[in-house]
């Protein structure tokens, strides 16, 4: 049975031809993103896509508010954003758990630092934990918990704010296959009960198929919407789906897009090894 969350949880992000330039130290500029426009829908999952270096990282940061683009305009539910907040929360690829804290008191560290008062705030971890099965465990440290448990107790602490948009950062890199299979039916099932608006990056496109309503594909270097893909596989998600003709379109579809770009970044690659290569040989030549 889905939540019946108003329109206060469902935001909308909008960029409009957001360009990010980083400076490195060689006083070179490097453009990440050039001219990114999408939008991201409200009560929707979106997947991102794209070859390593298309800057789908430093587009969640710039959501987030973590970093401002260098040029272009983000909006949440048509407001400008202008810097980090509780109303959009990040999961990285790696643990953020706090290990000193167990599990109950890491999905509550989120409603103390917002000053929630202690009776609602124990009301809402309790059901949290139980809605990701995690009940039982929370006297648990993280250390004691198994990847797609510390995966499921992060989901826990960044639901327990009531974010308008979850972006997660490939959560499930890293996990063996079995318990990657099992986390993404569980992403699936949670998304379709909170209809929380969610930004999912990742490069397993089997994965994004089966938990996205939209695919966004990114060009390679500097990083812009390349393709949008509307999944129109039915809810509830099941894996069952993944054999059907339909999926399997939608999954070549997204597998030519993601080629391109993909033989561009190796093209790229090959090029700064070959040059690197040459740059020892003129070293070792001159002396």
């Amino acid at each position: 049975m889905k939540e019946n969350h108003t329109n206060q949880f469902l935001g909308e992000v909008q960029l409009i031809n957001v360009s990010k330039s980083f400076l490195e130290s060689n006083k070179t500029t490097v453009e990440v993103l050039k001219d990114c426009t999408m939008v991201i829908p409200k009560g929707k999952l979106t997947a991102l896509m794209g070859p390593s270096g298309c800057g789908k990282t430093t587009l969640i940061n710039i959501i987030a508010g973590y970093e401002k683009p260098t040029s272009g305009e983000v909006f949440l539910d048509g407001q400008p954003i202008g810097g980090p907040g509780p109303d959009r929360l990040v999961v990285f690829q790696e643990t953020a758990l706090f290990p000193w804290m167990t599990v109950y008191q890491n999905v509550m560290f989120g409603c103390t630092v917002q000053g929630i008062p202690e009776v609602e705030a124990q009301e809402k971890a309790h059901k949290l934990l139980q809605k990701v099965g995690l009940l039982d465990f929370k006297d648990k440290y993280p250390s004691q918990l198994s990847g797609g448990m510390q995966r499921r107790a992060e989901l826990a602490r960044a639901l327990i704010n009531d974010p308008k948009i979850m972006m997660l950062d490939e959560p499930f890199r890293g996990l063996d296959a079995m318990t990657r299979s099992i986390m993404q039916e569980f992403c699936s099932k949670l998304f379709e009960e909170t209809q929380r608006t969610t930004l999912f990056v990742t490069h397993d496109i089997e994965e994004a198929v089966f938990l996205a309503d939209q695919l966004v594909i990114m060009t390679y270097k500097p990083g812009k919407v390349k393709a949008v893909i509307e999944v129109d596989l039915p809810r509830p998600r099941h894996f069952e789906m993944i054999g059907t003709s339909r999926f399997n379109e939608l999954r070549q579809h997204a597998l030519e897009l993601l080629y391109e770009e993909a033989t561009k970044a190796f093209a790229d690659g090959m090029k700064s090894a070959f040059d690197l290569i040459e740059g020892f040989s003129r070293v070792g030549s001159c002396r």
